[in-house]
């Protein structure tokens, strides 16, 4: 990447202080300017997020005490939606990854995974994309998978807006092309935004070019 993006507050959601106090270090060598904030479980996550507000990453462990599955991240999602949420974990199983990246995650970051390349993972992220590790039997479709669940979400009226999002038309042009008012273009473009799970209008229009989208 030419410029690094590098974030000014992130908090890190595992019940192992061991696991919490090595993704520190890694902040503390990648971003040594980013104020680090640390979560045991989803509730103290949660509390935190509130009391701190915005975070510019969150890191979530796939299994910690208080959470079933993907029910953190939903959580979270739901609470605080404009947040990326990054789940780490041992498990790299390739459907429990997808299932994920469906539900809103905006990477999957294995345990595994040496430091520098959780460090590009993460830049990755804070730049606007979407993380997926390479996984043994994985068919390499998997992200364009992942997409096209999120646009198959929308609805018809929203597809076409979205078309006309890649097309790189303003909201105003949308308004006149559709003939609706632009309050109405303005609610469609929030909704396809939290469909997608993007936080900008041109994160989704990457994200629907990736899978050649033009409805």
């Amino acid at each position: 990447m030419d410029e690094i993006a590098s974030p000014d507050r992130v908090l890190i959601v595992d019940d192992h202080s061991l696991v919490r106090d090595g993704l520190r270090s890694i902040f503390d060598d990648a971003f040594p300017a980013c104020e680090i904030l640390e979560a045991d479980s989803l509730e103290s996550a949660l509390a935190t997020l509130a009391a701190a507000g915005e975070v510019d990453l969150v890191l979530l462990d796939l299994n910690i005490p208080d959470v079933s599955h993907l029910s953190g991240l939903e959580q979270l999602r739901d609470r605080f939606p404009a947040t990326p949420v990054v789940m780490v974990s041992g498990v790299t199983d390739r459907h429990v990854v997808r299932d994920a990246l469906k539900a809103g995650a905006a990477g999957f970051v294995p345990k595994s995974l040496k430091r520098a390349a959780i460090v590009e993972a993460l830049q990755l992220v804070l730049s606007g994309e979407i993380y997926m590790p390479d996984l043994p039997g994985d068919e390499g479709n998997a992200e364009e998978d992942m997409i096209r669940a999120r646009i198959d979400s929308l609805t018809p009226q929203q597809r076409v807006v979205l078309s006309h999002l890649v097309a790189g038309r303003l909201n105003k042009q949308i308004a006149y092309e559709i003939d609706v008012s632009m309050t109405t273009v303005k609610a469609h473009v929030s909704a396809i935004l939290q469909k997608m799970n993007v936080f900008s209008r041109t994160q989704a229009v990457i994200m629907a070019g990736k899978v050649g989208f033009r409805d």
